[in-house]
């Protein structure tokens, strides 16, 4: 717990976020009211949703053959697969995306609900349920994520959390996009949830790490020397 700790508190998005979710918590502790409850867990339940999403559709969407969106994807996603102990990579490098995600979001719920239910309440449930909940919820992600990745020591809620995401980087990147503990359902729901026997048929050494394309495809060489990386994946080493 200490080492993914000790990582997560220095992640650049988490700490754009933290001062909105100190100011969310300053709404709860001194202006509660029972609806609230309500907001926090449909701002942690989106978050959930945005989680899988996200890593289903953006990160492992059909990548470019354009260079510079293809380096943007690999270093946001496909470097984090060729190299998935390398703390620079656990997350991408664009710090200011969470919170630009969480101020789009939460413009689009104060335009809908303040016609209904009043500019005020309308600020309040918005900035409870993403400033506090899915913010809340998306550190939890990052806290899961880091310790599925880091070789220490782990408990039995860290073997858990490590089984489920390894399968998705060694097994099978096309099923288990969640990454949460206890969010194997929302992979059922979609119809990715692993599968041993499928997850053989589709297995390929040779690009597993790299997601499918081949690790010498030039889009994925120039992308590792414009990051600067000049160790070779264990998969072409």
């Amino acid at each position: 717990m200490i080492p993914a700790l000790r990582i997560i508190i220095h992640m650049g998005g988490l700490h754009r976020l933290f001062p909105f979710w100190l100011a969310g918590l300053g709404l709860l502790m001194f202006d509660f009211q029972l609806w609230m409850l309500a907001a926090l867990a449909y701002g942690v339940v989106i978050q959930w949703f945005n989680e899988y999403l996200i890593h289903r559709f953006i990160y492992h969407r059909e990548p470019p053959t354009a260079q510079s969106p293809f380096n943007k994807l690999y270093r946001s996603h496909i470097g984090h697969h060729e190299f998935p102990a390398d703390e620079e990579f656990f997350t991408g490098d664009d710090h200011w995306f969470p919170l630009r995600f969480a101020a789009i979001s939460f413009a689009a719920h104060l335009l809908v609900l303040w016609p209904f239910v009043g500019l005020w309440p309308a600020v309040e449930f918005a900035w409870v349920a993403l400033f506090v909940g899915s913010a809340s919820a998306f550190t939890f992600y990052e806290y899961c994520h880091t310790l599925a990745h880091l070789n220490v020591p782990k408990g039995r809620f860290g073997k858990w959390v490590t089984r489920e995401h390894m399968a998705h980087h060694y097994q099978d990147h096309h099923a288990t996009f969640h990454v949460t503990a206890g969010m194997a359902w929302i992979d059922r729901l979609f119809g990715t949830a692993h599968n041993p026997a499928r997850a053989r048929a589709r297995y390929d050494r040779h690009t597993m790490m790299s997601i499918g394309m081949d690790p010498q495809d030039l889009r994925l060489v120039t992308a590792r020397k414009a990051y600067g990386i000049s160790k070779t994946p264990r998969h072409i080493s």
